[in-house]
């Protein structure tokens, strides 16, 4: 099955993607580990990319797309792939969907988690962080992992937080880009929504992304 996957931050989608990876033994490509390993490996594609990250300027679709490709060309991914972070807005959903189909890699699934912007909002600044084990889930606004006071409800231990996290003005700036319908990542989803819709050759799933990790994970997998 190859994958693509839409949530805002907060909504439980990394923690998905990593689920299905291990579940289906499906690399889970995210864009911004392309932009580092190509820089890293000092690629040509990486170092056009490295000139404009350096200038703070976003990287054109021009290169991003030829990473993007070349990483889904790769040998783990033969068997399918799971793409998370990109694209962002509709324009790269248009150049994706054509750059896919002229490389004959067929895109048999998107995935959308719903969920409310306050309550990502919420999410990603309840989260806490366990001392001794990062893996130890811990939120003060989700009720099945919430913590015991100021301690761990896994093991006691110590909690801490992440600035990110706290930084609410980011947080916003975030979800901005994300929950705009016309110019932001939910037209690039809504554009694979109508070709799934047209086509019919791509299937569209939309899940609630209110209910906790196992529950989510369940109808995922019901719907695959």
């Amino acid at each position: 099955m190859n994958i693509l996957f839409f949530g805002p931050n907060g909504s439980g989608k990394g923690t998905q993607g990593a689920i299905l990876k291990d579940k289906y033994n499906t690399p889970h490509i995210e864009s911004g580990a392309i932009f580092r390993d190509n820089i890293s490996n000092g690629t040509e594609l990486g170092s056009m990319a490295k000139e404009y990250i350096d200038r703070g300027d976003l990287v054109p679709d021009e290169i991003t797309i030829p990473m993007i490709l070349d990483r889904l060309k790769q040998d783990d991914c033969k068997n399918g792939w799971l793409l998370d972070g990109f694209p962002r807005n509709k324009n790269q959903s248009i150049k994706l969907d054509e750059a896919l189909k002229k490389e004959g890699i067929g895109l048999d699934i998107v995935v959308e988690i719903l969920l409310d912007r306050e309550i990502a909002k919420n999410r990603i600044m309840g989260r806490r962080l366990c001392v001794v084990n990062n893996n130890h889930p811990n939120n003060i606004y989700i009720d099945a992992i919430k913590p015991d006071g100021d301690k761990c409800r896994v093991c006691g231990s110590e909690l801490k937080t992440r600035s990110d996290d706290q930084d609410e003005e980011a947080i916003n700036k975030r979800h901005a880009i994300y929950y705009d319908t016309e110019s932001g990542t939910l037209a690039a989803a809504y554009y694979f929504k109508d070709l799934a819709a047209g086509e019919g050759s791509i299937k569209y799933i939309i899940l609630d992304g209110k209910p906790g990790v196992e529950e989510v994970t369940a109808e995922l997998v019901s719907k695959l």
